[in-house]
């Protein structure tokens, strides 16, 4: 694994190695050869894409903003009933025809609906899929806080913003935040639909056939151990998370008729030792929310934790290292930094603090999906 900061020069490169990227760049940039790029048949193309594209960075708010009126009209659970026309929607969401046509044909011009010949308004695929994605509504729906929190980027990079999206997720400070059972609650409901997509990757990526007694460290309400324990029915599992999560946590085993298998031991990573008797422990979402101090003394505890052996298996998205990339690097890490709780690390990283931790064996599967998780793998010596 290699990581971007281990490809970072201590000094510049000298002047000439940097020359030929030096003159492309200002030839790029020279209108005079836009203007005939633009014109000349073999570059035209690029040229067309690469503006298409810039537009596309300039307008992503915009497209943002129509993505969030979209889910909060609850445009997809009504078109998913049936078609309707623009009378009938705005009607139904109180907007004035003629600005909802705007909207609507925002969405159109975004792939979430298609206009019927009819004049009856249509989810596409897309749009489908935004209806059935668990989760994806609700973090939708959340968003304005971030946006809040970006609304002055440079003053942001600079970290002289107090950003609001913490007070959002008070559940990462410790055991102290999450005391009050409602923000325990809807922490928990959004991390729970969510964890669905994050699950299926997970045990896509890892083969929990041959795992005997499985903890899932920070499991919130046990949305993983409950697919976790679907699949692979004569598995032990236990829950180890803050009390505050432990009533629901023991609703959705009851439900799921998992509630016999399922050991739940209410604590806090941060304060308590990890139980004993696990030959696998996940941490499912759960280092992106903290500092690396607080995520080399909980891999300790994990090493400590496991048996000779024994695997640490951690999925959550990660940033790209030497190959950024939009997901990971774009988006993830800002809302770890905004939420000023931890930050978005890449497989490099994570795997220097698993070695730094004494895990061997360490192991990256291909992510079906980058964009929802990646998974880590880590083998405790024998």
């Amino acid at each position: 694994m290699k990581d971007i900061a281990a490809a970072t020069p201590t000094e510049p490169p000298p002047a000439g190695a940097r020359r030929p990227s030096r003159k492309w760049a200002r030839l790029m940039a020279s209108r005079g050869f836009q203007r005939w790029a633009a014109r000349f048949p073999f570059t035209r193309k690029i040229v067309r894409a690469e503006g298409e594209a810039m537009f596309d960075l300039v307008a992503g708010f915009c497209h943002s903003q129509i993505l969030q009126a979209f889910v909060r009209l609850e445009l997809p659970q009504k078109l998913l009933r049936e078609e309707m026309s623009l009378p009938a929607l705005a009607q139904e969401t109180r907007i004035p025809p003629d600005r909802l046509k705007v909207l609507l044909s925002g969405a159109i011009a975004l792939g979430l609906l298609k206009l019927r010949r009819t004049g009856y308004y249509a989810l596409s695929r897309r749009g489908a899929a935004l209806a059935g994605v668990p989760g994806l509504s609700g973090m939708i729906d959340h968003h304005d806080i971030l946006y809040l929190d970006l609304a002055d980027p440079v003053a942001f990079f600079r970290g002289e913003t107090e950003t609001e999206l913490a007070d959002f997720w008070p559940y990462v400070f410790g055991a102290g935040g999450a005391s009050n059972p409602e923000t325990a609650a809807r922490y928990s409901r959004l991390m729970a639909d969510s964890q669905v997509l994050v699950a299926e990757d997970t045990l896509a990526m890892v083969d929990f056939s041959h795992a005997s007694h499985v903890m899932d460290v920070g499991g919130g309400t046990g949305a993983f151990l409950t697919a976790l324990g679907q699949a692979h029915r004569s598995v032990a599992l236990t829950l180890f998370d803050l009390p505050a999560v432990a009533g629901a946590a023991e609703q959705r085993f009851r439900a799921a008729s998992l509630a016999k298998t399922v050991d739940i031991v209410p604590g806090s990573f941060r304060d308590d030792a990890l139980p004993q008797g696990a030959d696998h422990i996940t941490l499912v979402r759960v280092l992106y929310d903290h500092t690396d101090d607080t995520v080399a003394n909980l891999l300790k505890s994990v090493f400590a934790a496991l048996p000779a052996g024994g695997r640490i298996i951690i999925s959550e998205p990660m940033t790209g290292g030497e190959e950024p990339q939009k997901a990971g690097d774009a988006y993830f890490a800002l809302y770890c930094m905004a939420m000023r709780t931890g930050r978005a690390r890449s497989s490099a990283e994570i795997g220097a603090l698993l070695t730094d931790a004494g895990f061997g064996e360490i192991s990256q599967p291909r992510a079906p999906r980058p964009y929802v998780t990646s998974v880590i793998v880590g083998v405790k010596p024998d």
